[in-house]
């Protein structure tokens, strides 16, 4: 039977993002997925105050935090990383192929001097690789198909799925983003309904579907692989990738996609400040 780790979300309604912490009981020892740096899109400004929130709550139960982990490089957040960082010492960890995500938006953003090697994050993690939490790890899936770098993270009976899937009611990610593909996604989301039935899986988003008053973001494989809307037993593959590519042409951009991406591929860092102390983002104009 696996075990069973502690799991503790924050969930961020002006992203509609859920941060989690989620620890060993035992030794205490924890890991911090997804994580939120605040931002107002309207002044310019960022605040750490949701990333305190995790932190204050991680000391409050007395656990070490040993990772901070990425599903992706996410286009509707900007991450804390760097902030969580420098507060406990924990690695950051994301997928391997960060660097193929990285070679198209340096491009997009026009960053010469930014290295696409991933360089930039502590870790980079393949399928099948295994981080140390205390007496439990956890184990990277890569499952693309949103983004190239997508990874799911297994630790225990807990899946961490990023933004593969959504609640039953709302269905799955879009995949129409530069190196996303509704094919991959399609059998990136079967590997993990594979799993046990009675996996926790922990979704990185809820948009709260129509007809539905709470926000939601836990659910199991049994649970998806019954009622999800867009992949639940019996829709084929052909058909996922015609809904998918149809609904994609449907979809506006993300609200904070610009800002988030070429944040986030330099592992959170803020571009580095100009001559006159200032640090900018770039606004490129008709490039997606």
């Amino acid at each position: 039977m696996p075990t069973r780790p502690e799991v503790r979300a924050f969930f961020d309604e002006p992203t509609f993002t859920v941060t989690y912490l989620v620890w060993d009981a035992a030794s205490r020892k924890a890991a911090i997925i997804d994580s939120v740096l605040d931002f107002d899109q309207k002044s310019g400004r960022t605040s750490t105050a949701s990333a305190q929130t995790v932190l204050d709550f991680a000391k409050a139960e007395g656990l070490s935090i040993e990772w901070i982990l990425e599903t992706h490089a996410h286009a509707d957040h900007l991450s804390a990383a760097p902030f969580l960082k420098q507060a406990t010492g924990a690695k950051v960890a994301i997928g391997a192929h960060i660097d193929a995500v990285q070679r198209v938006f340096k491009r997009v953003f026009n960053l010469p001097d930014l290295k696409d090697d991933g360089s930039q994050f502590d870790v980079l993690v393949a399928d099948g690789d295994r981080l140390p939490l205390g007496p439990l790890s956890i184990e990277a899936m890569h499952t693309p198909g949103h983004t190239p770098a997508c990874v799911t993270y297994r630790i225990g009976d807990a899946a961490f799925v990023g933004d593969t899937m959504f609640m039953p009611d709302y269905g799955t990610a879009r995949a129409d983003f530069p190196g996303g593909d509704a094919r991959t996604l399609y059998r990136s989301i079967r590997r993990i309904l594979d799993l046990p039935p009675e996996t926790r899986l922990f979704l990185c988003h809820d948009y709260k579907a129509p007809g539905r008053d709470a926000y939601a973001w836990e659910t199991t494989v049994a649970k998806q692989r019954a009622a999800n809307m867009h992949v639940r037993d019996g829709v084929s593959e052909d058909e996922f990738v015609a809904m998918r590519e149809a609904r994609d042409k449907t979809l506006a951009m993300p609200v904070l996609i610009l800002p988030s991406i070429q944040v986030n591929i330099r592992a959170g860092e803020l571009p580095p400040p100009e001559e006159n102390g200032v640090r900018y983002l770039k606004l490129p104009l008709n490039a997606l």
